[in-house]
């Protein structure tokens, strides 16, 4: 139990408290066992991707089931009302960083490409490979390189009215 009297918890003689501030809340979802990674936060939502459920090994063409999954995160899209959105290729660190790169930066437009189908024509994409760069997992299992290799897929979520603190899910 506290004691509210305790003079640990009384503020000195002539200070005051700092302004209320809304924390950055995180929400973060794996579905599929690891396979798909959705992060809402009070400022975006980022879908990941792992890249075997959109592409075959070493490939950026897109598989079957690929479409499909990235139309429903246009749908999400669509809904949040976003206009810009970011899509973020990224590999393991197997092979060269320069290889990397250019299949990470080839992944990241194949899905692009799928969602400016689906997108207002006036929705504006960043659009980026990062090769190796900035991995979610150890790069020194299989397990972890599965998870690095993704693609990222963020836009700016729902705002909540001024003044109003965002609800906790």
């Amino acid at each position: 139990m506290i004691d509210p009297t305790s003079p640990g918890l009384m503020l000195p003689d002539g200070a005051t408290l700092a302004p209320a501030k809304v924390l950055d809340i995180k929400q973060i979802v794996e579905e599929e066992g690891g396979q798909e990674r959705r992060q809402d936060t009070n400022v975006d939502v980022t879908f990941a991707l792992q890249a075997e459920v959109l592409f075959p090994k070493n490939s950026a063409k897109l598989s079957a089931d690929a479409t499909a999954r990235i139309a429903a995160i246009a749908a999400e899209i669509k809904k949040m009302g976003s206009g810009r959105v970011r899509v973020f290729g990224f590999t393991d660190n197997l092979g060269t960083y320069e290889h990397g790169l250019k299949l990470s930066k080839e992944r990241a437009v194949a899905v692009q490409q799928v969602l400016a189908r689906e997108l207002d024509p006036g929705t504006t994409y960043d659009i980026r490979g990062y090769s190796e760069d900035y991995p979610i997992a150890d790069n020194r299992s299989e397990e972890g390189r599965k998870k690095n290799r993704r693609v990222e897929i963020s836009f700016l979520g729902p705002r909540p009215a001024r003044g109003v603190a965002p609800r906790a899910a």
